[in-house]
């Protein structure tokens, strides 16, 4: 027998989190539990307001409907970014999260996602940079942290990076402007970076605002980019580009399994990096982007230190995290409300 059930979560975010100029109280999403013959896969879905193309609202009524038919002996098959079923079927292809978050629950259901995983991520600067240097100092490895730049002026960006990779002189940096920048902005940045540290920028991501002024910008500096929304972007194909290095994938925004596994196939066809990376999503979505980048893309760090942006973790705990965590029972009675059970 099949069974399904599709719970709402609510978490309280820490303050001052502003995505897009709009600040983020909680995060908000569905966890999807799937249930057949004695075995059972979790999954989440939640959308991310100012990146997600949908709604918490459209993600869940298409996952009712996706459920509902798998309850009912029907599979989903891949169809690009979304699922959908056999032909004569009526439902439409789903969007990114309901996609991705049923096409993990089915994997773990089906124990095709491996349990096994380093629990890694690259660590994201926040805070005074004097108080990053020895807790990059002290990263085992091959030293590699993440830098969000273009919330301010870019001169004050190349200043932050420059002392980082000055005071740290093993590290290497992964930028992210969100497309932030204007082509003069960039070169700004790129006009005050000390020439030295350029080969320790592994990639900046979607510095400018359409992928020909990204890619200009990379001729023009020596500085590599990456691929993060314009992998969302209709029409863009991954493929070597001069000065491309690397595709950001944030499933949550991209789709189901199989259409992240093609992405990561395509580019590393296309000889680039593949990251996995999140989308805000809680400890139980972080734990499973864990086990997928160590599956799909072993031996390079996925984008992941979101976690403290939360006040609590959900079902499954991030090893080493001190935030609390609250067990199914807990949840199933206090943040988990359930939305529907089909059996």
């Amino acid at each position: 027998m099949r069974r399904a059930t599709l719970y709402h979560y609510s978490l309280p975010m820490e303050a001052g989190v502003v995505l897009r100029n709009q600040r983020l109280k909680s995060r908000d999403g569905l966890v999807v539990r799937l249930e057949r013959d004695g075995r059972q896969g979790e999954g989440e879905i939640a959308p991310l307001p100012g990146f997600s193309r949908e709604t918490l609202a459209e993600a869940g009524a298409s996952a009712l409907e996706i459920l509902r038919r798998w309850v009912n002996g029907e599979d989903p098959l891949a169809d690009g970014p979304g699922l959908v079923f056999a032909a004569g079927a009526a439902v439409p292809p789903a969007p990114p999260s309901a996609a991705f978050g049923i096409s993990m629950a089915l994997a773990e259901l089906d124990q095709s996602l491996p349990d096994a995983a380093p629990y890694q991520t690259v660590p994201l600067c926040t805070g005074d940079p004097d108080g990053l240097i020895p807790l990059l100092a002290a990263l085992p490895g091959r030293k590699i942290a993440k830098v969000k730049v273009g919330m301010y002026e870019a001169i004050r960006d190349s200043v932050t990076v420059n002392l980082l990779l000055d005071a740290v002189p093993d590290l290497h940096l992964r930028l992210d402007a969100n497309r932030s920048w204007t082509p003069a902005k960039a070169a700004g940045f790129a006009r005050y970076l000390d020439p030295a540290h350029v080969a320790r920028i592994d990639f900046l991501e979607e510095p400018c605002a359409t992928p020909g002024q990204s890619l200009a910008f990379a001729h023009d500096t020596g500085i590599a980019i990456a691929w993060d929304e314009s992998l969302r972007d209709a029409g863009l194909s991954i493929q070597a580009r001069p000065g491309l290095a690397a595709v950001v994938i944030k499933p949550m925004l991209t789709g189901g399994l199989s259409h992240c596994r093609a992405l990561v196939e395509q580019a590393h066809r296309a000889g680039l990096v593949a990251v996995i990376s999140s989308a805000i999503e809680s400890s139980l979505g972080l734990t499973q982007l864990s086990r997928l980048a160590a599956w799909l893309t072993p031996g390079v760090q996925p984008g992941l230190d979101t976690l403290s942006l939360m006040r609590s973790q959900l079902i499954r705990p991030w090893p080493g995290s001190p935030l609390p965590l609250s067990t199914h029972g807990e949840l199933f009675q206090t943040l988990l409300e359930p939305v529907a059970r089909l059996s």
